[in-house]
């Protein structure tokens, strides 16, 4: 049973569209920036912020809020575009990403309001959000981590794994991004991931399986993620989906679109 009320499904679905605007739009005035990672994440950014975690713009350092930390930081721009909406921060500050000087940089950084980690070396969100959840274990509020599955094949990773079954850090929710490819292609060909289920299993964890782009099937997830273990969701998502010319190509791992090619996103994801 979900620990989590019912949720607006069409709400969520129209955020998430909101949020793949919005990165994309950051990306390309930026020149620069990470499009297929961020659309890849946009539902789970979505259901986390819309129905999920426990936060206030007003007061973005409440002790009392639950703790996200994105450990594939580069696909920061999904992230930015959640805060700007929610009001955690203004739209003239989010026109200054990537730039020198501006707050929101191309990995997250604890200095941006709502961010609760900086993170850029792959694997160490994984470790953060496990000494969070450990220090903050009976205090009340949950720890959520976002990882690339890219990033499943650093070590540091699973020392975090190992150590969070141990110490039962029952407050502590992983998210992978589960979209099959990496900067340089696909994860089973750099290094194999599979069995991803079995492996977490086998550390200990509780696992859930999804469709990464199902809102209901994520907030279910979401909601059964109070048990005896530290649980992870394995979100299976398509790397820039949403824009067909983005789906499954790994050139748009680390590109930004010209002003025509963000038109024509534009107007795949609803804007006329």
């Amino acid at each position: 049973m979900s620990r989590l009320g019912p949720i607006d499904a069409a709400g969520i679905e129209a955020f998430a569209r909101t949020i793949r605007l919005e990165a994309l739009r950051l990306i390309a005035a930026a020149g620069s920036g990470h499009p297929g990672p961020a659309l890849s994440i946009a539902d789970v950014i979505a259901v986390l912020y819309q129905s999920v975690l426990r936060t206030d713009p007003r007061n973005p350092r409440s002790p009392s809020r639950d703790r996200f930390i994105l450990s594939k930081g580069h696909g920061c721009a999904a992230l930015y575009a959640a805060l700007l909406s929610r009001g955690f921060f203004d739209r003239a500050e989010a026109s200054a990403f990537r730039t020198h000087g501006g707050i929101l940089q191309g990995h997250p950084r604890r200095s941006i309001p709502g961010v609760d980690a900086t993170t850029g070396p792959l694997g160490l969100g994984a470790s953060i959000a496990a000494g969070m959840a450990l220090a903050r274990q009976r205090q009340g509020f949950r720890v959520y981590a976002l990882l690339g599955d890219g990033e499943l094949q650093a070590g540091l990773v699973w020392e975090a794994a190992q150590f969070a079954a141990h110490r039962m850090l029952t407050n502590l929710t992983y998210v992978v991004d589960r979209n099959g490819l990496q900067f340089t292609g696909a994860t089973e060909a750099i290094v194999a991931l599979e069995p991803v289920t079995a492996k977490w299993r086998s550390f200990g964890w509780d696992v859930s399986c999804v469709d990464g782009h199902d809102v209901c099937e994520l907030h279910d997830a979401f909601g059964r993620a109070e048990g005896r273990r530290p649980h992870v969701v394995i979100a299976k998502t398509i790397k820039g989906k949403g824009v067909s010319f983005m789906e499954c190509a790994v050139e748009w791992h680390g590109r930004a679109p010209s002003p025509e090619e963000l038109q024509r996103a534009e107007a795949e994801l609803g804007v006329r």
